[in-house]
C-alpha cells in the first residue's frame, strides 16, 4: 500500500516574532519527527522564509497564481490548511481536506464594523464548507466556530497548540539588559493585547517592565501611560527580539504578564510556565482555558484592581511555592503530542469514504 501524500500549509510563517509562525516552527518540526516516514509529507511556505524545518521534508513554494490555479501534477491525498487565512484557498485542491481555525476575534472587537464581521464570518464558513475537518486550538474557539459558522456541525476537533520548552544558551546576554527585577511580557503592539494596561503595575514599586515585540503605532499610547504613572524610565519596549533573548527575559523576569482580549490559544502563556514563573493574564477569551488554576487573573483593568491583584497573586506565589506546580500545568502542551493528534486525524479523515 502506497503512502498517503499529504500537504500541510506553512505559508503564516512570515514574521518570526509572530504567533502563526511559532505555531509552524513548532508543529511542523514535530510532525517530521512524529511521522517517521508513515506518510510522504510536503510543507507549503514562502520561498524566502527565514525558518529551515528539521528533518527536510518536501517543499512546495507558494506562488500568486494558485490562487487562480492549482496545477493537478500537485497531487495530494490530504491538505491540511493550518490557519483560516488560507492563502491557498481550499476550493484550488482537490483529495480530504482539514481546516485549523485559530480565531475568530472579529466577532469580538467594538471596533469591527457590522459588515467586516460579516464578511469575515461567511469567508469562514465557506473555507469550512469546502473542508472534511475543521480543527480549533482550543474550546472557546470551537465555540465561536459553532455559535457564527453552521457549516461546522459534525465537522469540529480541538486538538491543543504545543509550545516550546525554550533554552538558555550559556552566557547569552540579551540586547537590552534590565537593571532592576522586571516584568514581561511579548507580542505584537496592539490595543487588544492590552500593553498599554502595564504601566500602572509599576506604581508603588521598583520593578521595570520589558514589552518585546513588533512595533506599531501604539507605541506611543503605552509610553503615555508610562509618563502618566511617572515610570518612563522603567518601561523598556524592546521591538522584536531573539529567540534566546525571548528565552533569558522568560528565565530571568519576576513574573509575566498578559492582558490580552484576543487570544485564539496563547502561547507565550505556556513558554512562561516552563519557566515556573507567575502569570498574570485577562479573563477573556481562551486564556482561562490555557491559563488553568495555575494562572493569576485580572477581573478587570482598573489600575487599582489590577495592583492589588498584581501584588496579592506574588505573594501567594512565593508563600505556596507554585513554581514546581505552574512547570506541571505547562508540560501538558506539548508539540510531540501536538503533531501525534493531527497525524491522528489525517488518518482518521483518509479512511472516511475509502
Amino acid at each position: 500500500m502506497s503512502k498517503p501524500a499529504i500537504l500541510v500549509t506553512f505559508d503564516s510563517m512570515i514574521n518570526p516574532n509572530s504567533g502563526y509562525f511559532s505555531f509552524g516552527k513548532g508543529l511542523g518540526d514535530a510532525m517530521i519527527q512524529q511521522n517517521a516516514g508513515s506518510a510522504n509529507l510536503t510543507y507549503y511556505v514562502f520561498k524566502d522564509t527565514d525558518y529551515q524545518f528539521e528533518g527536510m521534508p518536501n517543499l512546495l513554494y507558494l506562488s500568486k497564481w494558485h490562487q487562480l490555479y492549482f496545477p493537478q501534477h500537485h497531487k495530494f491525498d490530504l491538505v491540511h490548511f493550518t490557519d483560516q487565512r488560507c492563502r491557498l484557498k481550499p476550493g484550488m485542491v482537490k483529495g480530504k481536506k482539514v481546516l485549523t481555525i485559530h480565531d475568530i476575534n472579529k466577532v469580538h472587537l467594538n471596533k469591527s464594523k457590522p459588515w467586516r464581521i460579516k464578511a469575515h464570518v461567511n469567508k469562514i464558513n465557506r473555507y469550512i464548507a469546502q473542508c472534511d475537518r475543521v480543527v480549533t486550538i482550543s474550546q472557546f474557539v470551537a465555540n465561536d466556530i459553532l455559535k457564527f459558522c453552521p457549516a461546522a456541525q459534525g465537522k469540529i476537533s480541538v486538538i491543543y497548540n504545543g509550545a516550546d520548552k525554550l533554552v538558555v544558551p550559556d552566557n547569552h546576554t540579551p540586547a537590552y539588559v534590565p537593571q532592576k527585577p522586571f516584568l514581561f511580557t511579548i507580542g505584537l503592539l496592539s490595543p487588544q493585547k492590552g500593553f498599554h494596561l502595564l504601566p500602572a503595575l509599576l506604581a508603588n514599586n521598583d520593578y521595570e517592565l520589558i514589552i518585546a515585540g513588533p512595533e506599531t503605532p501604539h507605541k506611543a499610547v503605552i509610553l503615555q501611560e508610562a509618563e502618566k504613572y511617572n515610570c518612563l524610565d522603567r518601561v523598556k519596549v524592546t521591538g522584536a527580539i531573539t529567540d534566546d533573548d525571548k528565552a533569558w527575559y522568560y528565565k530571568n523576569c519576576s513574573a509575566f504578564i498578559f492582558p490580552s482580549k484576543t487570544e485564539g490559544f496563547g502561547l507565550p502563556v505556556i513558554e512562561a510556565m516552563y519557566f515556573g514563573k507567575p502569570v498574570f493574564l485577562s479573563k477573556y477569551t481562551s486564556l482561562p482555558e490555557v491559563g488553568g488554576d495555575v494562572a493569576y487573573y485580572f477581573d478587570n483593568f482598573e489600575p487599582e484592581h489590577m495592583q492589588q491583584g498584581f501584588n496579592k497573586g506574588m505573594q501567594r506565589y512565593v508563600d505556596e511555592d507554585r513554581s514546581g506546580a505552574i512547570i506541571a500545568h505547562a508540560e501538558q502542551f506539548s508539540w510531540e503530542k501536538t503533531a501525534q493528534q493531527y497525524l491522528a486525524l489525517y488518518a482518521e479523515c483518509l479512511k472516511t469514504g475509502e
